[in-house]
């Protein structure tokens, strides 16, 4: 969360976040829709008191993945795997410690972020690593970090700066995009997707595997097969979304798990969320990135 946007925010108080037994129940709920994958992201996920808990809590014969900043990533990577976690995305937006601090407004170092991912490779999971690129901030990042993970296994994927929320000072000359990025990487193929509605397009470099999620430059609206649910209990269908869908007041109205099936059903039939697709034109004020997760 933005120092200058947030340093004297009002948190939830605790009634109004959705219990670790609430998540669950949702997510069980929509099992029989076709739910396969459930990633766990923030904020920052490993903040949240007893999270291995929530993790053994949820169906195991779901794809369990999370999204984490990796500076508790060393700590906690033995117990996550433990937990039934499956995958682990990690977001590093430079490896000098200068560019790094500058755009994580952090005083940690690149370091205890790259422990992190060698605790959880360690652990059995599987890693992939996030970079956004900002043109004036991190172009270097797009060689160097590709550079730092040829011969592991972790997947790096670059993100064109997007324009989430309202406090991230979004301009498009900022952009720098996924055809701009392999120029610079050099030698990059196309590779076929692992299925439709993923939201990295797949390339690869020599035996190293590389993505671009190019929602600026190449929307995939309609492919889009994500919904979001916020800690306080709203259904959010697109990134880009001013409001969600209240599901934690007929979850407390002791709505069954059919309910809340046909209610979340009713809300997808129903979305036209094409944002990337219509960016530029007038919207409402968008949901910050640090509420509704990545």
């Amino acid at each position: 969360m933005p120092r200058e946007h947030f340093d004297s925010h009002e948190f939830l108080a605790k009634e109004e976040i959705l219990s670790y037994e609430e998540l669950t129940t949702i997510v069980e709920a929509l099992v029989p829709l076709g739910l396969q994958k459930i990633r766990l992201t923030g904020g920052e996920p490993l903040l949240r008191r007893d999270i291995c808990s929530l993790i053994e809590m949820l169906p195991q014969n779901l794809d369990l993945a999370m999204t984490t900043n990796g500076l508790l990533l060393e700590r906690y990577a033995v117990d996550l795997a433990k937990a039934g976690l499956k995958r682990v995305t990690v977001s590093l937006d430079a490896l000098d410690t200068e560019t790094f601090q500058a755009m994580g407004d952090t005083q940690e170092t690149p370091e205890t972020v790259l422990r992190g991912i060698e605790a959880a490779r360690m652990a059995g999971l599987q890693v992939k690593v996030n970079t956004v690129i900002r043109a004036g901030y991190n172009e270097h990042s797009v060689q160097k970090i590709a550079e730092r993970f040829v011969g592991t296994n972790v997947i790096v994927r670059y993100i064109e700066f997007m324009d989430v929320g309202e406090t991230n000072s979004w301009h498009t000359e900022e952009v720098i995009t996924g055809e701009m990025m392999r120029k610079m990487l050099e030698n990059v193929k196309p590779i076929k997707p692992n299925h439709v509605g993923e939201v990295a397009n797949r390339y690869i470099r020599g035996t190293q595997e590389i993505g671009f999620i190019e929602s600026v430059s190449k929307p995939f609206c309609g492919d889009c097969n994500r919904a979001r649910i916020s800690a306080d209990g709203s259904l959010y269908t697109c990134l880009f979304a001013p409001r969600g869908s209240d599901l934690k007041s007929i979850l407390r109205m002791g709505a069954s798990k059919q309910q809340i099936a046909d209610a979340v059903r009713s809300i997808w039939s129903a979305r036209d969320d094409a944002y990337s697709e219509n960016r530029g034109k007038a919207v409402d004020e968008k949901v910050e990135m640090s509420f509704i997760g990545g």
